[in-house]
């Protein structure tokens, strides 16, 4: 169950990765629902994100707590 939920995540997060605004507050809800093992996974999905659309940097602040 909570591997689907961070697939589902994954997704969300490609679907509104258009808007940083938008895409923070997702962050901000995944960093809630995940397991610290699939946090990491995550900035590295990011990571990748940003590459693409660099201004999502700035959510990367959500996962570092």
């Amino acid at each position: 169950m909570a591997r689907a939920m961070f697939e589902y995540t994954k997704t969300v997060l490609s679907k509104v990765s258009f808007d940083a605004t938008l895409f923070c507050k997702e962050v901000q809800k995944a960093v809630k629902r995940l397991l610290p093992y699939e946090l990491e996974e995550l900035r590295i999905f990011i990571q990748s994100l940003i590459h693409q659309n660099p201004e999502l940097n700035q959510c990367l602040v959500y996962l570092k707590a």
